[in-house]
């Protein structure tokens, strides 16, 4: 059960860092992760961007773990 806790707090938190992300895009037009890792196009950028993703993928876990309680 921890591990799984684990993965859904490191997703979530993912999750938030992109909507971040996404709200600095869509009122400043201004892709923080693109500009701390050199662009849309760079490798690392294009990383973050899968990784937060995915994790937006693992959080659909929480409907479960939501409506269990």
């Amino acid at each position: 059960m921890k591990g799984g806790l684990v993965m859904f707090v490191t997703s979530l938190t993912l999750v938030i860092i992109g909507a971040l992300n996404w709200l600095l895009v869509g009122a400043f037009q201004f892709d923080l992760v693109a500009a701390i890792f050199g662009g849309q196009d760079a490798a690392f950028s294009r990383i973050i961007y899968v990784l937060v993703g995915i994790a937006g993928l693992i959080c659909f876990g929480l409907y479960k773990k939501i409506l269990e309680k």
